[in-house]
């Protein structure tokens, strides 16, 4: 799902449904790794090797994607706060630019938080995954 090209910083909102959206492997990981890895009577018929590798690489894919978003779009808005710290600062006491100032400062609390959930949601993720394919597949680097 490589959404992250098409992700907008300017609706805060629509961004929280992307990124929601792209959490759907984190949200559904155990469904995912129950089709992945075969029970005792279908091993033959699947290799939970290949299985659990390519599952692993999708993983680190949207992981990576989705901290490259919300790191970009917080870089962008703390810029915005500092440029409308800067007219303020000029003496330009504009209540647009006040309001704008703290939505942008709203926004970038939101962003902050959000990267605190992905931290959680990658430990939970790699913890499930480990679980069931360490049998299988031990990547040279851990999930996140």
């Amino acid at each position: 799902m490589a959404l992250t090209s098409s992700m907008e910083c300017g609706d805060i909102l629509e961004f929280q449904n992307t990124l929601k959206q792209m959490r759907q492997i984190d949200d559904k990981i155990i469904y995912v790794l129950n089709t992945t890895i075969p029970t005792e009577s279908f091993k033959t018929q699947v290799n939970a090797s290949h299985s659990c590798k390519d599952l692993f690489q999708q993983i680190q894919s949207v992981h990576s994607q989705r901290d490259i978003a919300i790191k970009k779009c917080l870089y962008t808005i703390k810029g915005r706060i500092e440029e409308l710290k800067k007219q303020r600062d000029d003496g330009n006491i504009d209540s647009t630019i006040l309001k704008s100032l703290r939505k942008a400062q709203v926004e970038s609390g939101i962003l902050q938080s959000e990267l605190s959930i992905e931290e959680v949601i990658k430990k939970q993720t790699s913890k499930v995954y480990y679980e069931k394919c360490r049998r299988f597949y031990k990547p040279e680097k851990l999930l996140n």
